[in-house]
């Protein structure tokens, strides 16, 4: 798919390159479309191998005025798919062309602006610092997100409601450390994105000369943003690793608790087997079975035996 901002007359976007557009957005290009805007604008249309390439040396690269970058995109995470895809950059004085292989919100997001005419500076550097820009307030609002769903975890694990169950804590529990996890597993994938970024705004302003003084201070701000989330994304980072531990201690405890009440369970029980086993004995002569009341005596007996290893392990504080 095909896409040029400012959209061209109705009827050319798609099938021809409109000689007024500054950013061709490509998704997912076939061959044919890109030796079609590879003709059309004189610059080399990376493939999907090449910017998914994690070396530096691959993802910042410069042909002639060209500046050829790529980082990983945060792919939509409403749905619960947290996965990143390569996006690919083209930098040219007089064209901005991307590649892209996943509907990234943040790319949807600001092309609506660009269709409503919010993007006044039409310059292919302008629409670059636009996008990023909203690459960025996407990965601030995830990261905020997130930061919310763990501290609600925080307060599940360390301030339960009520009393419950073993086995009903030890479930809610998994359930957090699931939860946990997906989270961790979600803020390392916008650290990468974060990472790319970082590494774009000073190779650009090292090397694209025709960007003016205003755009040099937008990506000295935005590589200010990029830093405050880089920060925050580390904190998080952090707390996903103690909620973790916590959350997997809290767990070993459970388990714990279960393995203590089975123990007692089998230790109350040995005196009264033993006794009853004792008595149960068929002898010609045993002086308790002449007993008037040897019958009720025994099962006192047997009574006291199981409740005296219980008053014990209360005492002790282990029940």
């Amino acid at each position: 798919m095909l896409t040029m901002f400012p959209t061209p007359p109705a009827g050319l976007a798609g099938d021809t390159i409109h000689e007024d557009a500054l950013w061709i957005d490509m998704f997912d290009p076939d061959e044919p479309t890109r030796a079609r805007v590879q003709a059309a604008t004189g610059l080399r249309v990376p493939t999907r191998d090449d910017i998914s390439e994690i070396e530096t040396s691959s993802r910042l690269s410069r042909i002639g005025e060209a500046l050829y970058l790529s980082v990983p995109g945060l792919l939509g995470t409403e749905g619960g798919e947290d996965r990143t895809t390569p996006v690919g950059f083209v930098l040219a004085p007089d064209w901005l062309l991307t590649v892209r292989f996943g509907h990234l919100p943040a790319f949807e997001t600001y092309a609506a602006r660009c269709r409503a005419g919010a993007n006044g500076d039409r310059t292919s550097a302008s629409l670059l610092l636009g996008l990023c820009e909203s690459l960025v307030d996407r990965l601030a609002d995830v990261l905020e997100r997130e930061g919310e769903e763990l501290d609600a975890v925080s307060r599940r694990v360390f301030r339960p409601s009520g009393k419950t169950r073993p086995r009903r804590t030890e479930t809610e529990l998994r359930a957090m450390l699931r939860n946990v996890g997906r989270v961790g597993d979600l803020i390392s994938k916008i650290r990468d994105t974060l990472l790319g970024l970082g590494r774009i705004i000073p190779f650009v302003l090292a090397n694209a000369t025709w960007i003016t003084s205003e755009q040099k201070t937008r990506l000295k701000t935005l590589r200010s943003d990029i830093n405050s989330l880089t920060d925050y994304d580390r904190h998080l980072a952090g707390k996903v690793q103690f909620l973790l531990e916590a959350t997997l201690g809290f767990i070993q405890i459970e388990q714990s608790n279960i393995i203590r009440v089975l123990a007692v369970v089998s230790v109350v029980g040995v005196p009264p087997t033993f006794l009853a086993s004792m008595w149960g004995m068929n002898f010609a002569r045993m002086p308790e079975l002449t007993w008037t009341f040897g019958y009720p005596l025994a099962l006192l007996v047997i009574l006291l035996s199981g409740l005296a290893p219980l008053i014990w392990f209360r005492t002790r504080g282990w029940l």
